[in-house]
């Protein structure tokens, strides 16, 4: 039985790229295959989004590369093919200093695979390498290019020093080895349930659902969501995503959030809860270490309807309603009354906000003050335009990237009272930004930007939002592509593994500001973009990283 898994899992790597990629709209000048006469196999750099239908240029055959100890590091390679390979076999050594190694086994090898994406404006569509297939054996067709993702753990437990390895990449029995070096320093990065980055990257479990097509809150749909939400649990996550309403957003992306929480309304005119949905997604995430806090969405919808269930007419009813309204008073304050009793009898109190997003300020006035009538114990939860009326009722308050700059007086003093302050990015700005078309290191920039104007983190609105068809077309009918997920059902991608490059960058500046070092002028290319500048990311955070490799 084993060997039949393991051919079967062969046969879908080796297949993988030709069967789910779609067809290059633009595939470029077909005459430049003309000059590539073998197969060429080289180190590339991971700021790079390399052309499926080109030949790759910047081939190095050596590669230096820096770490800390406990930190993860990414290097891509890639195979140019003018002829059709049938296998390619990734295989990586042991990484040695002296008598010091790193085990092979630290080492995951990814095949780069291909998603349709559009621009800003959704006007025009390009084939760009994004997903990241764990895999090291796979094809490559003829007049193509493969690019080979590589993740290196270093064990926390390394010896400083210059560490040589190597990959091996065997195509059709031909060999090429491209040696490399990773120089570590003395410097520990903590584990990433340790970091203090806060990651706040909204979950979807009912695209789960949908995408592997099996019952919402099932075993199999927690066993689908596993690997899905140990990736983000690897990426330091410190919030869970609850939705406590029907469709918060008004059903905006292609599985829309249901409510976790039940709602009936008796015959004799009494309000019951139904919290099981919402314990076992709690329980279930806060298993794989995301237990910082727990956002609850929304008191303050976009459509402004509320389901319950009513026995007496045994259906489904809705109460339409706005904040400051009575109707939403009769609704909403027995609901939180109950909800922090609930919480409370859970030890959950303390670390739950009642969170709203990007409403007018009026109704998000009116909608605190029922909050706090409820419980004055209640911690609450913006992401907008930055209101300074609201700052300080607000626990975990979050900024667009494009918008006005928090105060640094107002920010060190949310420091000191421990709530933090995040910024993020969404369907805008074009740059900085995450979507699958963007330059690779704008995700690893968005950890710098946090350290170079203090804030504690980043905010995004979708983890795995997925779409339709996420696995080969990223494109959405609303957003711009890439702006509802970050990862795919079946893998991670280039954009994620460099979001975390930024955040490990973010934990190494707060390690060395404690030790009494002054990063300042470090930091100084990432204060607030300059949306006029054309700037080389990679370029500002090559020359950073290396400057904080100590």
């Amino acid at each position: 039985m084993k060997n039949i898994i393991t051919s079967l899992l062969l046969c879908f790597c080796l297949n993988a790229a030709a069967q789910h990629e779609l067809a290059d709209p633009y595939p470029g000048d077909q005459n430049q295959w003309n000059t590539v006469k073998t197969t060429c196999v080289a180190w590339g750099t991971t700021d790079k989004r390399y052309s499926r239908s080109l030949p790759a240029t910047g081939a190095t055959k050596k590669l230096q590369l820096n770490a800390w100890r406990g930190e993860r590091i990414n290097a891509q390679a890639f195979v140019t093919a003018p002829k059709k390979i049938n296998r390619v076999d990734i295989s990586v050594s042991d990484l040695k200093a002296g008598r010091n190694t790193i085990s092979a086994n630290n080492i995951r090898t990814f095949m780069a695979t291909y998603v349709m994406a559009d621009n800003i404006s959704r006007s025009d569509s390009a084939l760009v390498a994004d997903r990241l297939l764990q895999c090291n054996t796979f094809s490559v067709d003829g007049k193509t290019t493969r690019p080979v993702w590589f993740e290196i753990k270093i064990p926390a437990d390394t010896k400083a020093g210059r560490y040589n390895g190597q990959v091996t990449i065997t195509c059709d029995g031909k060999k090429t080895v491209l040696p490399y070096t990773v120089s570590v320093s003395e410097q520990l990065l903590p584990e990433p349930k340790d970091w203090k980055f806060h990651l706040d990257l909204w979950q979807n479990p009912y695209a789960v659902a949908r995408y592997f097509n099996v019952p919402l809150w099932s075993k199999e749909h927690f066993e689908r969501m596993r690997p899905v939400m140990k990736t983000l649990a690897d990426a330091g996550q410190k919030v869970i995503t609850c939705s406590i309403i029907e469709r918060p957003w008004n059903g905006q992306t292609q599985d829309p959030f249901e409510s976790m929480i039940g709602k009936m309304k008796t015959i004799g005119g009494e309000w019951k809860y139904n919290y099981e949905v919402f314990d076992r997604w709690v329980e279930f995430m806060m298993s794989l270490g995301i237990d910082k806090q727990i956002d609850c969405y929304t008191l303050v919808p976009w459509h402004y309807r509320f389901d319950y269930y009513d026995m007496a007419s045994n259906s489904v009813k809705y109460v339409a309603c706005q904040p400051g309204q009575k109707e939403y008073e009769d609704f909403i304050l027995p609901f939180l009354r109950d909800f922090a009793a609930h919480l409370k009898q859970k030890g959950w109190f303390s670390r739950t906000c009642i969170a709203m997003d990007e409403r007018p300020t009026d109704q998000l006035r009116a909608a605190y003050d029922i909050v706090k009538r409820a419980d004055p114990g209640y911690r609450l939860e913006g992401a907008f335009n930055y209101f300074p009326e609201v700052i300080d009722e607000i626990h975990d308050i979050s900024v667009g990237i494009a918008y006005q700059q928090i105060d640094n007086g107002i920010v060190s003093r949310r420091h000191a009272e421990g709530k933090p302050v995040t910024f993020y990015t969404c369907c805008s700005p074009e740059r900085p930004n995450t979507f699958t078309f963007s330059p690779p290191a704008e995700s690893a920039y968005i950890g710098w930007h946090a350290a170079a104007i203090d804030y504690d983190g980043y905010l995004r609105w979708a983890y795995n939002s997925w779409v339709e068809n996420p696995c080969t077309d990223s494109r959405f009918r609303t957003w711009a592509s890439g702006d509802c997920f970050l990862v795919y059902p079946d893998a991670t991608s280039i954009r994620m593994q460099r979001l975390v490059e930024g955040i490990q960058a973010y934990e190494k500046v707060r390690i060395l500001r404690q030790q009494g070092i002054n990063v300042d002028e470090i930091l100084k290319p990432f204060l607030p973009w300059d949306p006029g500048k054309d700037t080389d990311t990679g370029a500002l955070i090559r020359n950073a990283a290396q400057q904080l490799q100590r």
